[in-house]
């Protein structure tokens, strides 16, 4: 199961900046298809898991500079829907669209 933890703030940003703990943040565009699409897919699959995982929401319409700073901070190119897990400073993995995939960020969580 997914626990969506809100991501509305650069507070909260530099939080998992500065962090050495492993997270995973969902950059999803609300009023998007495949970004619903995506997000649904993660549920779903998530609820076969045995475990919780708390992830990051990032509402893209809402903070879109939150998304931008994303970018830049793990050097990673905006899409939309992206996952992205980041371990402080650190890029781990990224994916989009079709490639959002729960078994592979699992391996990370």
């Amino acid at each position: 199961m997914i626990n969506w933890i809100e991501l509305n703030s650069e507070e909260q940003l530099q939080e998992l900046y500065q962090s050495d703990k492993v997270v995973a943040i969902f950059k999803h565009s609300t009023t998007c298809g495949i970004s619903n699409m995506a997000k649904r897919s993660l549920e779903r699959m998530s609820s076969t898991s045995d475990q919780d995982y708390s992830i990051y929401l990032l509402d893209l319409l809402r903070y879109r500079s939150l998304s931008n700073e994303i970018a830049q901070r793990w050097n990673v190119e905006h899409q939309s829907p992206q996952l992205l897990v980041v371990k402080g400073k650190d890029h781990l993995y990224d994916a989009s669209h079709g490639d959002i995939q729960f078994d592979e960020i699992e391996k990370y969580l």
